[in-house]
């Protein structure tokens, strides 16, 4: 180990920065060396005089803008001279909202090239991707997509599907057809939070119902019918966003009745149903002529295919949503739904689907181990935990002291419909930060709670 002091300047920049400029001047200067393993935070925490936090952040940046690799258990070491840059790592440099709850990306050599080679393929056949094609997609591609949805536990046939620009446009042109301006949607008391913007933007007034573990409250849902006579009921029961929580078969079944009862429709935001590798049938395939069912992609491929499938209720023709979906979206792209189609075809959404399965289960591995003294609710399959905060932690607080991390975090109040936000935050596991980093960040999220130890 590099027995190392950073020189912190005063120049006015935050001492965070300053820690990773001194990082960036020493190796420049040949204090420090390609492969040095520098002190611990908090051993270099005391010796500058400093609180760990503000340590570990001048670490972080320093990892972020390049310099050096950081590795759970092992310690921060000097990268490569020539690799040494002052821009971020490149798989960060789209500006991605590290905020959205996305799945862990494939870092695999091996499936990162199967995955390109599908785009290859697809670029071999281009200009007759360019053009306008059908709105709910061709029927080659919705068998494709069905038989995917099938071996994944969903039954449907491409009669039944369309494939859209992504859930969001789904939930668009559904709720579109089903209320008008000023008419109740039920759903979860904290939900996703997709579901409050559509619904601000179409006047609609959502009313949250309680829920427990296993889901919404049947005999809670039938009172919310009653007294509210709503148009229709939301529900994500599968790897619930943000909770993480999934409605085992006995309660779907519950909630099916109550829907039947009323003849209320049904909206089923399935979002990570192939990312769940056992999640009961969709609530959807047992009230079929009053369900409206959609998988998005996004949890399981990539949300920049910007797909998902959804399925019409039985009975009713496509062609109102269709026109609505027309009127907002056009059409998914086409490009992104041939390639789609060829990963299912070829084996690669299957092979990427592991990945994200396992990925997900390793990192909330790592969550429980560094977080064992932590309040928080996660799944094996999850790309999020849902973190409750103790006496004198606030949202506020946790929001300030990591908005300079990799790691993305969302307050309770972006998923309360109904009543006082908790003092909780939904802290996302995935997308582009390696399992590395993701341990860094914990860690201090961690030390901060345990020791109430806020960056103002």
């Amino acid at each position: 180990m590099k027995s190392w002091t950073p020189n912190l300047r005063d120049d006015g920049k935050p001492l965070y920065v300053q820690i990773a400029e001194a990082i960036r001047h020493d190796v420049e200067t040949g204090v420090l060396d390609a492969g040095d393993r520098l002190p611990p935070q908090r051993s270099v925490a005391k010796l500058v005089g400093l609180d760990f936090t503000t340590v570990s952040r001048g670490y972080s940046e320093a990892a972020k803008r390049g310099y050096i690799d950081t590795f759970v258990g092992r310690g921060s070491f000097i990268r490569k001279h020539e690799e040494i840059s002052e821009k971020a790592d490149p798989r960060r440099a789209l500006e991605e909202d590290p905020n959205m709850n996305m799945p862990p990306e494939p870092d695999d050599p091996a499936l990162v090239a199967r995955m390109e080679q599908g785009l290859t393929h697809v670029a071999a056949n281009l200009v007759p991707l360019l053009r306008y094609q059908s709105i709910i997609g061709s029927r080659q591609d919705r068998e494709t997509a069905a038989r995917w949805m099938n071996i994944n536990g969903i039954d449907v046939t491409a009669d039944q599907l369309a494939i859209t620009p992504g859930a969001h446009a789904s939930l668009l042109s559904i709720l579109t057809l089903l209320t008008k301006p000023g008419d109740t949607v039920i759903c979860e008391r904290v939900t996703y939070p997709g579901i409050r913007a559509i619904g601000a933007q179409l006047g609609i007034r959502l009313i949250g119902v309680r829920s427990d573990d296993s889901g919404i409250l049947p005999d809670d849902l039938d009172a919310a019918i009653q007294e509210h006579a709503p148009s229709a009921l939301y529900l994500n029961p599968t790897l619930q966003n943000p909770l993480t929580l999934t409605m085992p078969m006995e309660r779907r079944q519950q909630i099916a009745s109550v829907l039947d009862k009323y003849g209320l429709p049904l909206i089923e935001d399935d979002a990570c149903r192939f990312v769940s590798s056992d999640a009961p049938p969709p609530i959807s395939q047992s009230i079929s002529e009053l369900g409206w069912y959609i998988a998005g992609l996004s949890k399981c491929l990539g949300a920049g295919l910007r797909l998902a499938l959804t399925v019409v209720p039985s009975g009713l023709s496509k062609t109102h949503f269709t026109r609505a979906l027309q009127a907002s979206n056009v059409m998914a792209s086409p490009i992104t739904t041939a390639l789609m189609a060829r990963w299912i075809e070829d084996g690669t959404a299957a092979a990427v689907q592991k990945f994200v399965r396992k990925e997900a289960n390793r990192r909330q591995n790592l969550t429980a181990k560094i977080m064992q003294d932590q309040d928080f609710v996660g799944s094996t399959e999850a790309f999020n935990i849902w973190l409750k905060l103790p006496e004198g932690s606030s949202r506020t607080d946790v929001m300030s002291h990591m908005a300079n991390r990799h790691i993305g975090i969302m307050p309770s109040n972006a998923f309360t419909v109904t009543g006082t936000p908790d003092e909780a935050v939904r802290v996302c596991l995935g997308g582009p930060i390696s399992f590395n980093q993701l341990g860094e960040d914990l860690e201090t999220l961690n030390y901060a709670i345990t020791h109430q130890n806020w960056v103002p």
